[in-house]
């Protein structure tokens, strides 16, 4: 049991040694390995008077917040958005090649009394019309609505006087709707059924229309096209919240161009247990000697409506929320302990398990049950 307490005494005093050394390092300041001119505060340490105006880091003037908004530019379509695309699908009467399904208009002048030839006929199987028994059958497969007239004209001469033909078209078969959301592929393209697929990323709304109209003017007569983003599902912003040694938390927000930092906050509820009112948002920026970070008070946005750092948030922001450091403390020790823990219990075990069936609590055990040695 001796050399049992003294490796405890040794785990304990090695506990207490790296304790000390945790508590008193804290959060240190870190070396931005891109510039040697100003050390990258580490991020417990951030505060609003760190940023100085002339830093590149921190232009109070030109970050927008919540009274003092700025409209994103024109949008631009990625992958993986949805867009709501809606076809007029007109079709030319005088370039579409009736086929079977088509519904036209036929009257006849001069046909026989007993048997007019007027109304609505339907285009059958092998592109013919029946204009009744006496007239028998007509072959006007992928024919205009004039080349057909001319040719019912031609048939009908065979059997009537100077017949006067007139074919309209009323409805079109086979056309496929193009109405609803449609998603842009990894490709860049959204898919519009049996008419292909149109390249639309990296265009405005504007342009998209014209790509789509420009690709269904060979199907169809000046078609009017509408598209709308459906699902902003290319643009987010990220809200991070640090779990004290235990993992961060990430959360992935859509952005739709309006939102603060309040409004992502919103999103998740707010901070957690684990969470301390340091936060800031740190911007994307492809120059990583000059680190975009925007300190956040967060006690004076929800306490005093101070909208000085409320920031609107731009796609791609990351609004980090910082871990209480007594909670991240906790857990440092409970790493440390949970294992000394658990070889302790072992420990103790077994030293109670071997001094219970040692000989003489056996002996003393049958005594007190009454056998005679």
């Amino acid at each position: 049991m001796s050399l049992i307490c003294n490796h405890f005494r040794q785990l304990a005093s090695a506990l207490l040694t790296a304790c000390a050394v945790l508590a008193s390092t804290g959060c240190q300041l870190m070396q931005n390995p891109g510039t040697a001119a100003r050390p990258w505060m580490a991020p417990c340490d951030l505060q609003p008077h760190d940023f100085e105006p002339h830093d590149g880091a921190f232009v109070d003037s030109m970050v927008p917040r919540e009274l003092d908004k700025v409209t994103p530019p024109m949008y631009r379509i990625e992958a993986p958005d949805v867009l709501t695309i809606d076809v007029q699908q007109n079709v030319s009467e005088a370039t579409h090649g009736l086929q079977a399904g088509d519904l036209v208009s036929i009257n006849v002048t001069g046909t026989f009394p007993e048997e007019p030839i007027a109304g609505e006929y339907l285009v059958e199987l092998g592109g013919q019309i029946d204009l009744g028994f006496s007239y028998g059958l007509v072959s006007i497969n992928r024919l205009t609505s004039d080349q057909a007239t001319t040719v019912i004209e031609r048939h009908l001469s065979t059997q009537l006087r100077q017949p006067v033909v007139s074919v309209s078209l009323r409805s079109v078969s086979g056309i496929q709707p193009i109405a609803g959301e449609h998603l842009v592929g990894p490709d860049g393209t959204v898919t519009l059924g049996q008419y292909g697929s149109v390249r639309v990323v990296g265009l405005t709304l504007d342009e998209a229309r014209q790509e789509i109209s420009r690709k269904l003017s060979s199907e169809f007569a000046n078609p009017k096209v509408s598209v709308s983003v459906f699902a902003f599902n290319s643009k987010a912003i990220y809200v991070v919240t640090q779990g004290g040694g235990l993992g961060d938390e990430l959360v992935r927000l859509p952005y739709t161009g309006n939102e603060t930092v309040i409004d992502a906050l919103s999103q998740i509820n707010g901070t957690s247990y684990v969470s301390s009112s340091r936060m800031w948002v740190a911007r994307p920026n492809r120059d990583r000697s000059n680190t975009t970070l925007l300190p956040i008070d967060w006690n004076a946005i929800t306490q005093a409506a101070d909208v000085t750092t409320n920031y609107q948030l731009l796609p791609g922001d990351r609004v980090f929320i910082a871990h209480n450091k007594l909670v991240a403390f906790d857990s440092a020790i409970a790493k440390f302990t949970s294992p000394l823990e658990r070889i302790l219990g072992f420990t103790l075990l077994g030293a109670g398990t071997t001094a219970r069936l040692s000989g003489n609590v056996l002996e003393n055990n049958l005594q007190g049950a009454g056998f005679v040695r």
